[in-house]
């Protein structure tokens, strides 16, 4: 299983900056594939922000393109969402989340499982 711990939110005045962490802490059979970031504003749906592959390879949601850069430390199984220019229409609640591969072994062989986590949260509220 995966536990993810989301820190760095806060308020901001827009055009500045914020910078948001991640850390997942896992099983020693488990590994962690592709991380992320989605955000949820109220009275709205949940939206992709960016998500980075363990190569490297990154997404961006249109509305973020340019102003937002994700990032990983593979070692330590963390991401980081670094928010530059920020808007009002950035304010919302920002969830981590991981993709993670469960390794198994049994009277059938080896086999796997893809899941995924969710961290519980962390605000971001963009001032005027």
């Amino acid at each position: 299983q995966v536990q993810l711990v989301e820190s760095g939110g806060g308020t901001v005045q827009a055009g500045g900056s914020l910078r948001l962490s991640c850390a997942a802490s896992r099983e020693g059979f488990t590994t962690i594939g592709t991380m992320g970031w989605y955000r949820q504003a109220p009275g709205r749906q949940r939206e992709l922000v960016a998500t980075i592959t363990t190569t490297g390879n990154i997404d961006y949601s249109s509305p973020v393109k340019g102003r937002f850069t994700i990032s990983r430390d593979s070692g330590a199984d963390t991401t980081f969402l670094q928010m530059n220019s920020v808007e009002p229409t950035d304010t919302g609640i920002y969830y981590c989340n991981a993709r993670a591969r469960v390794r198994t072994r049994d009277y059938r062989g080896p086999s796997h499982r893809d899941q995924d986590y969710w961290g519980q949260g962390t605000q971001v509220t963009v001032s005027p």
